[in-house]
Order: structure tokens, then C-alpha cells, then sequence
């Protein structure tokens, strides 16, 4: 399979691998997002995606850390509503 050499697909591809991990880990991300440990508590899925995700993608487009903003924007800004010491 070719590697990605878009910004754009990147993108996607990252957006969608946080989201297989919001989906399919509802219930560790909202603990995690309660007791400030999000990445504690994630660290294995969170590793399991971005290792998926820099065998799909570029050298340079994996270094521009799209991975890293889609988790941060779908796990973490997505649970804004849960009650938690960070808000």
C-alpha cells in the first residue's frame, strides 16, 4: 500500500483513527477525562493508533504531528462536558 503524501489525507486518517478510539473506549476516556489521566489510562490504544497511523503516512507528514492534534480534538476537547479537575 502507498504511503500518504497529503496534509489533507493525513488528516483524515488521523481524524478517523481518534475517532475508532472515542468510539470504541467511551468508558476509559470519560474516566481518564475524571481523574486527569486520559493518557494513563489510553496509553496503549492511543500507542496501537499512532504506530497505524505512521505506517500509513509520510516521514514528513507523521513529524507535522496530525495524530497528536486529532486526539487532542476528539478525545479530549470533545468531552469538555464531563465534570473534571482540568475544567
Amino acid at each position: 500500500m502507498a504511503l500518504i503524501e497529503t496534509e489533507e489525507a493525513a488528516r483524515r486518517l488521523a481524524r478517523a483513527i481518534a475517532s475508532d478510539l472515542s468510539l470504541y473506549n467511551e468508558e476509559k476516556i470519560v474516566k481518564g477525562v475524571q481523574n486527569d489521566d486520559l493518557f494513563v489510562e489510553l496509553a496503549d490504544e492511543i500507542e496501537e493508533g499512532r504506530a497505524l497511523f505512521k505506517s500509513r503516512v509520510s516521514p514528513d507528514l507523521y513529524a507535522k504531528n496530525f495524530y497528536d492534534r486529532a486526539i487532542v480534538d476528539i478525545l479530549v476537547r470533545s468531552k469538555g462536558h464531563v465534570q473534571s479537575k482540568l475544567w
